[in-house]
């Protein structure tokens, strides 16, 4: 688990970066995928406090991954979330193919690293189990 360590560590900081950049620059994420003004700035915020309150939980399992681990169900969940929200607006005509950069950024590079990271807690968790029968 250890080996993971620098992915919740990058991906702590990279939530608080990002959810801190749109909480008081909503617009310029748009504006840089050529998108229209938003008409409603606060949602995206809110999108905004959303990414930032995972930071937390990142940055704990990167301190204690044995203790906190379990909190990459959490991230996993949102990382799969992302990308299937995302394809069922496109596909509707909701959301521009083009706005599917974010996806690419915010949630796909980080899938890999949780998924593997939580086999492996898994089998932790199970084997500590095991040896407390």
């Amino acid at each position: 688990m250890e080996r993971f360590r620098g992915w919740f560590l990058a991906a702590a900081a990279y939530n608080l970066v990002w959810g801190l950049a749109v909480i008081l620059f909503p617009v310029a994420l748009y504006r840089l995928a050529g998108l229209p003004p938003l008409d409603y700035p606060a949602l995206f915020q809110c999108i905004g406090m959303m990414v930032l309150a995972y930071a937390p939980g990142y940055w704990l399992v990167w301190k204690d991954p044995k203790r906190y681990g379990a909190f990459v169900w959490v991230g996993i969940f949102g990382k799969a979330c992302g990308p299937i929200g995302f394809l069922v607006a496109a596909f509707q005509g909701k959301l521009p193919w083009n706005f599917g950069w974010l996806i690419c950024l915010n949630d796909l590079p980080w899938l890999p690293a949780f998924v593997l990271f939580a086999k492996e807690w898994v089998k932790g968790e199970r084997e500590t189990v095991d040896s407390e029968r």
